[in-house]
């Protein structure tokens, strides 16, 4: 064999080497981690294995859940804002619709400490520093700001300023950032029920004057006639949540770095921009601000 084609043999086979090289550069790049905020099978087998039901996501909510948040009290449509976004993200842990287990919890039982039988808890949940005493929070999904809801005929329903809701009997839920900013921003003395169907029969009965609730749920409220000839008298200034609202998850869950990740994705592609756009915007327009 001469010297040219032992050199031809010995070039080809490095650069066929070195090709084959490159080619698959693209590939391991590729099957790194899950820059998007999707799991990988890997991390989705991982994420399957820490959940309280072995490849199951089990998500608590209210009973009954509302409207806007979930429609119909039916979280399993996937219809209404906090079901929307539950069923994408339990996607982009790695589960699809059919291994997603909905189950009821109290608003305030959810925030306590101890174990629990879920492994995520939507019900418009503020972050506070109190509460992630008890409890894990994923990043924030949304920042509502609060609303003051009464009766046509009431003579609070021409109200401009938050003062003129000094003398009136004020209800807010009980363990709520409603109640907080109720107390806070319009007066000291306020009334507490467990749940929104209870205010809205304690407004409806004549027992207080007024309700403090999240603007979306209190347009609802008005919208579905919850409250016989109610009204939305206008938003309660400085009401914006600052931490916003997230999911719960027990104290030191292994999903929690796996979720805060996805969630921090669904904001950053602007995922939580349009489905707050399709669930929420007829019910935060066109609402005055009190004095």
């Amino acid at each position: 064999m001469s010297f040219v084609q032992l050199f031809n043999k010995r070039g080809l086979t490095r650069l066929a080497a070195t090709a084959l090289t490159i080619a698959m550069i693209p590939l391991a790049t590729g099957c790194g981690g899950a820059s998007d905020g999707n799991a990988t099978s890997s991390d989705a087998n991982d994420v399957k294995s820490q959940t309280v039901k072995s490849g199951t996501l089990t998500i608590a909510t209210g009973q009954p859940a509302y409207s806007p948040w979930v429609l119909d009290n039916k979280p399993e449509s996937g219809k209404g804002y906090e079901a929307a976004i539950s069923y994408e993200l339990a996607n982009r842990l790695g589960f699809d619709k059919s291994h997603v287990k909905w189950v009821r919890t109290s608003f305030e039982d959810a925030t306590t400490p101890g174990t629990k039988d879920w492994d995520l808890n939507i019900q418009q949940y503020s972050i506070t520093p109190e509460r992630k005493q008890a409890v894990d929070f994923s990043p924030s999904y949304y920042n509502v700001k609060q609303s003051i809801l009464t009766r046509k005929d009431s003579k609070y329903a021409k109200a401009t300023k938050l003062s003129e809701f000094k003398p009136a009997t004020v209800g807010a839920m009980v363990g709520s950032t409603s109640y907080d900013f109720a107390k806070s921003k319009v007066k000291d003395d306020i009334k507490t029920f467990n749940d929104n169907a209870a205010l809205a029969q304690a407004l409806d009965a004549d027992q207080i004057d007024a309700i403090v609730l999240d603007t979306p749920t209190a347009k609802d409220m008005v919208k579905e006639n919850q409250v016989k000839d109610a009204m939305v008298v206008g938003q309660i200034p400085g009401s914006d949540d600052p931490e916003g609202t997230g999911f719960v998850l027990p104290k030191g869950s292994k999903l929690t770095p796996t979720v805060t990740k996805a969630l921090n994705a669904m904001k950053k592609d602007g995922t939580l921009d349009k489905l707050q756009k399709q669930w929420l915007a007829e019910y935060t327009t066109d609402v005055p601000v009190l004095k």
